[in-house]
């Protein structure tokens, strides 16, 4: 019991608390920036069983930010390499790694039963549909994401508040990923903290609960910011649907931004009309601009980057 002795010499942890985490089974979506942060934490604290999934191999590029990892993990597949880490880390508990995107239509199996999932992934579409998912099963959802010295961490879903859909109709306009716009380490690690710590907080139901609360860190400006947002009303019709790549149907219009392709002056009136591309950001925004114009059938989904 050495191992997590200063944690449960914490009133609000104690033995009973650290039980809780024994028996709690986390998900995170992504095993990059985040994730190197969240990840060890929570193995750390003894969560009984994690489930990571990112579909990326380490590169070089990776490591000012992604410090789980060592020269020796590159051209590794993400989610293994983090996996052997963390189990070197803490070999008590149970890691599941599986090397491909989290979509809830395509991941039901895992997510069904989970105790909380955290996005820390870098793409919008993926944010979405894991929000979505979670509203609709009640799951805890905590998300965060990160800019140059820039990010948010935010608590929804559970049950008890709102979903991404309410906080963010529409992305920022000057959203954009880690790839094109550029990140900190320092940044995107204490982003990472925070989200572990909301984690813990969800799974001992501590009070007050992180779910409905936003913080908003500016290392530019050196503010930190917060707000609560269980009163925030969710739209009236999620729109757009988000989809994995995988779940395309035949009779879908499909469109791929990644290769320039535009919307035609008219689609066919009855078909769902899915805007591809590599986040989900200029997806959705197309797809929104065609919903305003009246159709009202439309979908995004993100494939990384054209073959």
């Amino acid at each position: 019991m050495s191992r997590y002795s200063r944690q449960e010499l914490l009133p609000e942890i104690g033995p009973n608390g650290q039980a809780k985490l024994a028996r709690a089974h986390v998900i995170v979506a992504g095993a990059g920036g985040l994730a190197s942060t969240v990840l060890p934490l929570l193995a750390g604290a003894g969560i009984g069983h994690l489930t990571l999934f990112d579909p990326d191999r380490v590169e070089e590029h990776n490591l000012h930010r992604q410090t789980m990892y060592r020269m020796a993990d590159l051209g590794a597949p993400k989610a293994e390499a983090a996996a052997r880490h963390l189990s070197a880390l803490n070999p008590r508990i149970r890691i599941d790694a599986i090397a491909r995107p989290l979509w809830p239509d395509a991941e039901a199996g895992w997510l069904n039963g989970a105790d909380l999932v955290i996005d820390a992934a870098d793409t919008l579409a993926a944010s979405y549909a894991l929000s979505d998912h979670c509203h609709a099963t009640a799951t805890p959802f905590l998300s965060a994401s990160v800019q140059g010295r820039r990010g948010h961490v935010g608590g929804f879903c559970g049950g008890v508040a709102p979903s991404l859909r309410a906080i963010f109709t529409d992305p920022d306009p000057g959203a954009a990923s880690c790839a094109s716009a550029g990140v900190m380490g320092p940044a995107v690690a204490l982003l990472g903290a925070l989200q572990a710590q909301m984690a813990l907080a969800v799974l001992l139901g501590h009070k007050p609960s992180p779910l409905g609360l936003m913080i908003s860190a500016d290392l530019a400006g050196w503010q930190l910011s917060r707000f609560r947002f269980e009163q925030a009303p969710e739209p009236d019709t999620p729109m757009p649907e988000v989809i994995a790549p995988g779940r395309l149907q035949p009779d879908d219009f499909l469109i791929d931004l990644r290769r320039g392709e535009v919307p035609p002056a008219r689609v066919p009136p009855g078909a769902r009309v899915v805007f591809l591309c590599a986040t989900g950001l200029r997806a959705w925004r197309a797809a929104r601009a065609l919903a305003a114009r009246g159709h009202t059938r439309v979908a995004v989904a993100a494939a990384g980057e054209a073959p």
